[in-house]
C-alpha cells in the first residue's frame, strides 16, 4: 500500500495528458501509454456505455478507442488538450457503432446487459432498503430508457455535461461545434428527457411554471 507521502511525492512528479501523448507520439513510450490507460480507461467506459446502453459493448470500444489512440499516434497535435481529442475518438466509434446497429436492426440496449449497465452507472446506491433499492433501481431504468430515445447529437451533449462534468467550451471543442448550439442540444435533451419522464416519475403531475420545468428536468437525472 503506498504512504500518502510517497504518494504525495508521485503526484508531484505526475506526467501530464499532454506530456504522456508526447511521449508516446515520439518514442512510442508503452509507459506513458498504460499511464494514459489507467487515467481514462472508466471516464471512457462510463461514455461508451452510456451512448449505446450496453455495458458490454462499451467495454470493447474503450479498447477500440485506446487502440485507435494508439495507431493514430502521429496524428495527435501537441498544441491541443489530449483530453479532447480522446473524447472525440471514443465519441466517433460510438457513433459508427450505433450506425451499425441501426443498419443490421438491432436495439442499442440489450436486456440482459441491463443490470451490469445500472450498477456500473451507481444508480443505486448500496445503503438504500430494499424499498428503496427498487425505486432507485426503476427511476434509472426509466432514465436510461429515456436516455436512449435522444438522438445521437443529444445524448452525447447530455453525457459529457451532465455525467462527465464537462463544461459548455470543453464540450464544444470535442464536438467542434459553436459553443451556442451546444447549449441549445443540451436544452433540447433536457426538454425531451423531462417530457418522457415526468408522467412516469411524477404520475403524470405537470407543473406551469417555467422555472419549475428547470427544477423538474435537472431532478430527474
Amino acid at each position: 500500500m503506498r504512504t500518502p507521502r510517497l504518494a504525495l511525492l508521485q503526484s508531484l512528479f505526475a506526467i501530464s495528458d499532454e506530456q504522456a501523448m508526447w511521449r508516446v507520439q515520439t518514442a512510442d513510450d508503452e509507459r506513458a501509454f498504460a499511464q494514459l490507460v489507467r487515467r481514462w480507461e472508466e471516464p471512457l467506459r462510463r461514455l461508451c456505455a452510456r451512448m449505446l446502453g450496453d455495458a458490454h459493448r462499451g467495454e470493447d470500444l474503450t479498447q477500440d478507442a485506446f487502440a485507435r489512440v494508439f495507431a493514430r499516434r502521429k496524428d495527435y497535435q501537441p498544441s491541443g488538450k489530449f483530453s479532447t481529442w480522446l473524447w472525440r475518438i471514443a465519441l466517433n466509434l460510438c457513433y459508427d457503432e450505433l450506425r451499425r446497429l441501426k443498419r443490421r436492426g438491432e436495439e442499442s440496449l440489450d436486456s440482459e446487459d441491463a443490470p451490469v449497465l445500472e450498477e456500473a452507472e451507481g444508480w443505486i446506491a448500496p445503503s438504500l432498503a430494499p424499498d428503496e433499492a427498487l425505486v432507485a433501481q426503476e427511476r434509472g431504468e426509466l432514465v436510461r430508457q429515456a436516455m436512449l430515445r435522444l438522438p445521437e447529437v443529444y445524448r452525447s451533449v447530455l453525457i459529457l455535461r451532465h455525467y462527465e462534468g464537462l463544461k459548455f467550451r470543453e464540450i464544444a471543442e470535442v464536438l467542434d461545434l459553436p459553443e451556442g448550439t451546444v447549449k441549445s442540444r443540451m436544452a433540447e435533451a433536457l426538454s425531451q428527457m423531462s417530457r418522457w419522464l415526468r408522467p412516469a416519475l411524477a404520475g403524470g403531475s405537470r407543473s406551469g411554471q417555467p422555472n419549475e420545468r428547470k427544477n423538474e428536468e435537472c431532478s430527474i437525472l
